[in-house]
């Protein structure tokens, strides 16, 4: 039986992964520290389902704590490792920077030094669409520039593909990088969109709607993202013996065995559509208040998805609004709304 740590294991991707690979016959190892950025009650229903599991063991600690990772390491010796734990949030990144030091950075920085001396087969990063930042070149490939970050939540998972390569470069440890866009689903974070919109709704309370409406975004549905996930952990990236053999359009790295993977739909929605889907699901109409784009926020993404696919054969290709239906259902059970 191979073992997975999965770190971020209560957190909305991390939760669905766990299960995904416990279905598949992994033993999985979930780290998390439950921190209260949103409610932790939802984190705690998370972890105690994935425990149902005779096979899931949860941890709970700080990935930044000096020794947790590498102590873990040592005891279980993870065959592969999803680090998917972090301070998310463009807005909260404004207000809180030094949580994302803390947390992305630092708590990188443990996970690479316990790969470092426990050598996993495959070590896969979570990093974000974000990185694009001012890039208007779409859709997004792997192999654009990503020097404009519009966030310090950007910069922060930029600064972790590039700690990531040196290691891999380093220290021969095979790495895949993968930017998410947008991810939505039940068991979702109650500071994204969805999650806002369909409370306030429900409430009879107004939704406000950033840049009057005029923003696009590559929603990507949760079942979707684990599929690109758990066929990428089988697509470990190795060392090329000539630099110059990188497959045109492959984020493989030419001196390391490293490679940068986009997992999006690659079918980029209006935000007017995506809340019409909203209200269409819930049965009720949104009072909308037109705002301003808000600091560090970009106006559109859109992913290039055929490396994920060249990859691994598959495609994402979840409609928005049978996803948003889904979610609606989750949450009206879930809140009994």
């Amino acid at each position: 039986m191979r073992t997975a740590l999965v770190t971020g294991s209560a957190g909305f991707i991390g939760y669905h992964l766990c299960r995904r690979l416990l279905d598949d016959g992994f033993r999985v190892i979930g780290l998390d520290a439950l921190t209260d950025y949103y409610d932790v009650r939802l984190k705690q229903r998370r972890h105690s389902m994935l425990r149902q599991s005779q096979h899931f063991q949860a941890i709970e600690s700080r990935l930044e704590e000096p020794g947790c990772l590498m102590d873990l390491f040592a005891s279980e010796k993870p065959d592969v490792v999803v680090h998917l734990a972090a301070q998310a949030g463009v807005r909260h990144s404004i207000d809180a920077p030094r949580s994302y030091v803390e947390a992305n950075l630092v708590g990188t920085f443990e996970l690479l030094e316990a790969a470092r001396a426990w050598r996993p087969e495959h070590i896969l990063l979570a990093s974000t669409s974000s990185v694009y930042g001012a890039n208007e070149e779409m859709p997004y490939r792997e192999v654009h520039k990503a020097d404009t970050p519009m966030s310090f939540y950007a910069a922060t998972k930029k600064a972790n593909e590039a700690m990531a390569h040196s290691y891999a470069h380093l220290f021969d440890i095979p790495t895949t990088m993968f930017r998410f866009f947008t991810v939505y689903g039940p068991w979702g974070r109650p500071d994204m969109a969805l999650f806002k919109f369909t409370r306030a709704i429900l409430a009879g309370e107004p939704i406000d709607v950033y840049n009057h409406g005029e923003m696009q975004r590559d929603f990507t549905y949760i079942d979707d993202l684990v599929e690109g996930i758990r066929r990428l952990i089988d697509a470990s990236p190795v060392r090329l013996l000539d630099a110059s053999d990188v497959p045109e359009g492959d984020s493989l790295s030419p001196v390391a065995p490293f490679r940068i993977v986009n997992i999006g739909n690659s079918s980029p929605v209006r935000l007017m559509d995506f809340i019409e889907a909203i209200e269409s699901a819930i049965g009720s109409k949104a009072e909308k208040r037109y705002m301003d784009i808000q600091p560090g926020d970009v106006p559109a993404t859109w992913a290039d998805i055929s490396l994920l696919e060249r990859l691994t054969g598959f495609r994402p290709g979840t409609p928005v609004k049978s996803g948003v239906a889904r979610f609606i259902d989750w949450y009206r059970d879930y809140y009994k709304d």
